[in-house]
């Protein structure tokens, strides 16, 4: 019987604990994409989890789709972020970047005027988040062969750069709609090249940069975030459990070292399929509960439970699920924008009770 409070093996490296801080996008880095000494303080902060998943972050300036997202792609960047990763060392935590591309899921006036990218030409529903006035999604223009090598070439550029930033591994972020998403589901990726078709077609991009993130890092470094619900951004697929048990399958026979999932809370989830298709460590998340979170490990369904809204909130979060003490309520009205506040300022239980 696991419990949060105990190490776990994680392919190449230990966590102190089983405590995940999910990837959230805050938007607190600074518009040339270099994260700063504010967010040094805010992963501080938070390291009292076994190990932190990054927010996503664009692995080219062309990937991005939200204003002041943190990047990896410069000698620059990867100096900035060795200062956050420094500070979650010095806290005994792990933590690994998770690296993005979204895709259609952007807007020309996030890209100079350049139309978004996607494996198909399918405009999403919905507009644009955090663009105001309001827009809609555009178009994407569909990538030609040679552009698909060039997005390849830049996750392991991203990865190389997280290397040198002193990280200990890497996430590819597979989920939500973004890019690689775009490509495995069916109702996104209507190609009939190499990249589109079968399931193995679909999925022969994602699995191409785990390839390149394994020969940069090792499997026992290498992460992959997937949600087979496919409930984000427009997504679906005409048959999820054989898409992603496919996926699983191979990741499995690739060694690994994490799935990060969020989707256990589903009376329908996929989420007992298709872990039993995987040996490496299986994060579990969302809208989980201490009592939920203790039970999902108690009952080996995952091996490390993971919290995104009540971490944003409440920065000593692992005492106060040990200690079944209340949680700190989260302001939505701050979760983007710049500064400290409802980023650094939310207070520790024992500064409430001071």
């Amino acid at each position: 019987m696991a419990e949060l409070n105990s190490t776990i093996q994680v392919g190449d490296f230990k966590i102190k604990n089983r405590l995940v801080l999910a990837p959230l996008t805050r938007a607190r880095s600074d518009a040339s994409r270099v994260p700063n000494d504010l967010m040094v303080e805010y992963y501080q902060q938070r390291a009292n989890a076994g190990l932190i998943i990054t927010e996503a972050t664009v692995i080219s300036p062309k990937a991005a789709g939200y204003a002041n997202t943190p990047g990896l792609w410069s000698q620059e960047q990867a100096q900035a972020w060795n200062k956050i990763v420094d500070a979650v060392h010095s806290q005994g935590s792990k933590i690994v970047v998770q690296l993005w591309h979204v895709g259609r899921i952007s807007h020309p006036d996030l890209l100079d005027g350049d139309t978004p990218v996607a494996p198909s030409a399918i405009q999403p529903a919905g507009e644009v988040s955090l663009l105001r006035p309001k827009r809609p999604f555009v178009t994407p223009r569909a990538l030609s062969h040679e552009e698909i090598q060039e997005i390849a070439a830049q996750y392991r550029n991203a990865a190389e750069q997280a290397k040198a930033a002193g990280f200990d591994g890497v996430e590819l972020h597979a989920a939500n709609g973004y890019l690689i998403d775009q490509f495995l589901q069916s109702s996104t990726n209507h190609r009939d090249d190499e990249y589109g078709g079968s399931i193995e077609n679909r999925a022969r991009l994602l699995l191409q940069v785990v390839d390149a993130f394994i020969e940069v890092w090792g499997a026992g470094r290498v992460g992959v975030h997937l949600a087979p619900r496919g409930d984000s951004h427009d997504m679906g697929d005409e048959n999820p459990l054989a898409t992603f048990g496919y996926v699983v399958e191979q990741l499995d026979q690739r060694n690994v070292a994490f799935i990060f999932t969020r989707e256990y809370q589903a009376e329908d989830s996929l989420m007992p399929a298709l872990r039993s298709k995987f040996k490496g460590v299986w994060i579990a998340n969302e809208g989980l509960t201490a009592d939920s979170a203790k039970q999902i490990l108690a009952t080996g369904q995952a091996d490390a439970v993971s919290f995104g809204k009540a971490y944003i909130a409440n920065p000593d979060l692992l005492e106060r699920l040990q200690n079944d003490l209340p949680l700190n309520a989260i302001q939505p009205e701050t979760l983007y924008g710049s500064g400290a506040e409802g980023y650094t300022d939310y207070p520790a239980f024992e500064q409430l009770e001071a």
